[in-house]
């Protein structure tokens, strides 16, 4: 497992012996900070004249879901259900193809990316090199199997959505066919942001093939065009993600063949006639969306 450094607050040193100081003053003045008298608990308090006021950025501005759009049909613990590793691809060709071709166009060469709730194949293109690719997932064996990851941690978000990586340390952030899965989404994203460096990415796609008892409520019950708005939703409410940008690729759009024969829809209705599998990406970026030449 990855451990981040922790980050350590220094409070700042004042002198023993003030240099300057005011007989009819309540308040004393050392440098640029100022030292009022006792708040009301008869502690200090001090506000420094020049100093920036700390960024909101990356804090949840509000939650999307509420508590009943959270629950599974499946309750039992996410970490059972995923310890049987599954070497299958969870959708077609055509959705791993568009993808790979989103992260060749979006995911600089020599990024570090993180790849979110992953397996054994993270569908980055063979030919780009990247600094370095940070596996997590639910299961061990998958993880191991994935040729593209230099290093692994097994986490169940549900559970404890911090994640122990290094604030600002990747350049991209992955979440493939997996979002439909986070019971608490707004705090993943926030510990998406906080380890995103600025002007990094997030890309999350998805299409309509799920673990349906696995899958949240709010998920479940929604339209195609209702699971686009929920994760645009997710970026929304956290402080300082780009304007969500979403890219669809659905099927028929390109001249696809329509059945009319009548009895189709009750095929598609048992699951008996397949189809391509619609492509969805929702993307932004970490305070600013970068322009490269």
């Amino acid at each position: 497992m990855l451990v981040a450094p922790r980050n350590h607050r220094h409070r700042p040193c004042l002198p023993s012996s003030p240099t300057t100081t005011h007989k009819h003053s309540t308040s004393l003045r050392i440098r640029n900070t100022i030292i009022t008298p006792d708040d009301a608990n008869g502690n200090k308090t001090a506000a420094a004249s020049n100093q920036p006021t700390p960024s909101s950025a990356g804090r949840i501005k509000r939650l999307v879901l509420s508590p009943e759009s959270r629950i599974k049909l499946n309750a039992l613990p996410d970490r059972d259900f995923y310890s049987f590793p599954r070497f299958v691809k969870h959708v077609d060709d055509g959705f791993l193809a568009t993808l790979t071709d989103l992260y060749r166009d979006r995911v600089r060469p020599g990024s570090e990316v993180l790849d979110l709730m992953s397996s054994w194949v993270s569908h980055l293109p063979e030919e780009v090199a990247y600094k370095r690719v940070v596996g997590h997932g639910m299961n061990a064996q998958e993880l191991a199997r994935n040729p593209r990851l230099d290093y692994f941690f097994v986490k169940d978000l549900n559970r404890e959505p911090r994640l122990e990586l290094a604030a600002g340390s990747f350049d991209a952030v992955l979440c493939t066919v997996s979002v439909q899965y986070l019971q608490q989404p707004e705090e993943v994203f926030a510990e998406v942001f906080r380890v995103l460096r600025p002007g990094g990415i997030f890309i999350v796609s998805f299409s309509n093939r799920l673990f349906y008892e696995k899958a949240i409520s709010a998920w479940r019950d929604g339209t195609a065009y209702g699971r686009v708005q929920l994760v645009v939703q997710y970026f929304q409410c956290i402080e300082g993600f780009t304007e969500a940008e979403i890219i669809r690729k659905l099927p028929g759009s390109s001249g696809a063949r329509e059945s009319k024969s009548p009895f189709d829809w009750i095929f598609r209705f048992l699951g008996l006639l397949g189809g391509p599998d619609p492509f969805y990406a929702v993307i932004a970026h970490k305070n600013f969306k970068p322009v490269y030449e």
